[in-house]
C-alpha cells in the first residue's frame, strides 16, 4: 500500500475500501462476502444503526477506562480479534502479525482452526492472551488431538464454534470461481496492475499456502484436497455430548461460539461452558439468521451475568461496541476489520484498526457520560424513534414500554 494509507484509512469503512483496492477481487470477496443474498451480513451492521445512544454528559467523565476483565486477565480494550480462516492469503504470515498487533494493543487474539500457520508456530511468539478455535469433527480423534495440541502449546482459552457444521453457500465465491490458491481469469489479469504489491508479496507464498493445522505428517496433499477433507470432517450431528467431552478434555476457559437461541445458551450453562459468543458467523453461514445484536438480549437474560457473553458480527464503529456493552455484552470480537487491516499494511494495519476502535470507544464513552465500561447500561440506549428510553425491566414502573427489552433490536 502506498504511503499515506493511515491518513486515508481514518475509519474501518475506509480500511475496507483500501483493502478492496489492494486485493484481487476473488480474494477480497472471500473475506468480505456472506452467504446467498447476504441479508444477514447486511443486517448485522444495520442492527447497530437501529439502536441509538441516549447520552448523560453531565456525569463529567474527564478520563475513560476502556479495560475489561475476562477469565482473570485484564484487557486494555473490549475488542478482541476473532478467528478468520486463511488470513495468510491476505498478507504473508498474517495470523502471527495480527496476534502481535493484538498483544501490543492489550487484547486477545483467537487463531482459526483454518489458519495458514500452525497453532504451534503462533504460540512460539509468546503473545497473550491467545485463544484457539476448534470444531466438532467426524474424526473425533482428530478433534481430541487438536485440543491436546492447543493445551500443550499454552493456549489460554478454547473456542468451540457450533454454527459451521455445514458449509455456507457463499455465492460471491461461486461467482468468482474462487479457489485456493487463487486462479485468475484474463479479465482479472488485465486489472492486476493495481494489485502488484499484493502479487509481489504473495508470489512465493501462494504455492505454499495450506491449512497448517490439518497437515498430516508424511502425507503430501494439495490444498484443494485438504479443503475437501476438512469439509468432510465437519459433523452435522454434533450434539451436547460432544460439548461434555470437550469440557472434560479442556481444563481452561471454554467458550461456545455461534449461540443465538436462548435455549442453547441455557443448555451451555448447564454443561459448564465458561463463556458464550453470540454470533451468526458474520452472515457467512445461514442467510436469514437473526442478527447477532438482536439475539444478544435473549441470551443475556438466560445467562444472568453468570458467565461472560461476547458478540461478533457487524461491529464497525466504536459506538457499536458501546451499544453492545450497554446491552450487557462483556466484549466484542472483530473478524473482517482485522483482515482489512492486515491486507492494507500487515501488522501496522491491524494495529491501526484496533487503534481506530480504541479512539472511537473512548470518544463515545466520553460523550455518553461513561467513565468506565461498568457505567454502560440500557439506560443509555434508545430504540430508533421510540417515544421512550429503554430501561431494564427491573427498573420499569409506570413507564409505558413500546416493546420488551428482549426485542429492542428485533
Amino acid at each position: 500500500m502506498t504511503a499515506g494509507w493511515q491518513r486515508r484509512g481514518y475509519n474501518v469503512a475506509c480500511m475496507r475500501a483500501l483493502a478492496r483496492t489492494a486485493l484481487p477481487r476473488p480474494v477480497f470477496d472471500f473475506a468480505d462476502g456472506g452467504a446467498e443474498d447476504e441479508r444477514t451480513l447486511r443486517g448485522n451492521e444495520a442492527a447497530f444503526a437501529d439502536l441509538a445512544l441516549l447520552p448523560r454528559p453531565m456525569n463529567g467523565p474527564a478520563t475513560r477506562d476502556l479495560s475489561v476483565d475476562l477469565f482473570g486477565t485484564t484487557l486494555a480494550l473490549p475488542v478482541l480479534i476473532g478467528p478468520t480462516g486463511l488470513a495468510g492469503l491476505f498478507w504473508p504470515d498474517a495470523e502471527r502479525l495480527a496476534a502481535r498487533a493484538a498483544a501490543a494493543a492489550g487484547t486477545a487474539y483467537c487463531l482459526s482452526h483454518g489458519s495458514v500457520c500452525t497453532l504451534e508456530k503462533l504460540a512460539e511468539l509468546g503473545t497473550a492472551p491467545r485463544w484457539m478455535q476448534v470444531f466438532v469433527y467426524n474424526d473425533r480423534e482428530f478433534m481430541r488431538a487438536l485440543i491436546a495440541r492447543a493445551a500443550a502449546a499454552g493456549y489460554h482459552a478454547l473456542v468451540l464454534t457450533i454454527d459451521n457444521q455445514l458449509l455456507g453457500n457463499r455465492e460471491r465465491d461461486v461467482r468468482n470461481g474462487f479457489t485456493i490458491p487463487p486462479r485468475f481469469g484474463p479479465g482479472e489479469v488485465v486489472g492486476m496492475a493495481l494489485k502488484l504489491p499484493w502479487l509481489r508479496r504473495m508470489y512465493r507464498e501462494l504455492p505454499r499456502i495450506t491449512f497448517g493445522n490439518y497437515v498430516r505428517p508424511g502425507v503430501t496433499e494439495d490444498i484443494s484436497r485438504m479443503a475437501a477433507r476438512m469439509a468432510h470432517l465437519l459433523d452435522p450431528a454434533l450434539n451436547w455430548a460432544d460439548v461434555d467431552e470437550i469440557r472434560q478434555l479442556w481444563k481452561g476457559p471454554l467458550l461456545l461460539k455461534g449461540v443465538l437461541h436462548p435455549a442453547e445458551a441455557a443448555e451451555a450453562m448447564a454443561r459448564g461452558v465458561d463463556g458464550l459468543i453470540v454470533s451468526n458467523h458474520g452472515g457467512r453461514q445461514l442467510d436469514g439468521a437473526v442478527t447477532s445484536l438482536a439475539a444478544l438480549p435473549g441470551v443475556l437474560e438466560v445467562v444472568g451475568g453468570r458467565v461472560p457473553v461476547l458478540i461478533d458480527g457487524g461491529v464497525r464503529r466504536g459506538a457499536d461496541v458501546v451499544k453492545a456493552l450497554a446491552l450487557g455484552a462483556t466484549a466484542c470480537l472483530i473478524g473482517r476489520p482485522a483482515l482489512w487491516g492486515v491486507s492494507v499494511a500487515g501488522e501496522a494495519g491491524v494495529a491501526h484498526v484496533l487503534d481506530i476502535f480504541r479512539r472511537e470507544i473512548d470518544r463515545a464513552m466520553g460523550l455518553v457520560g461513561a467513565a468506565r465500561i461498568a457505567d454502560l447500561g440500557p439506560d443509555l440506549l434508545f430504540r430508533g424513534n421510540a417515544p421512550c428510553p429503554i430501561f431494564p425491566s427491573s427498573t420499569v414502573t409506570s413507564i409505558s414500554m413500546t416493546s420488551p427489552v428482549s426485542a429492542i433490536v428485533g
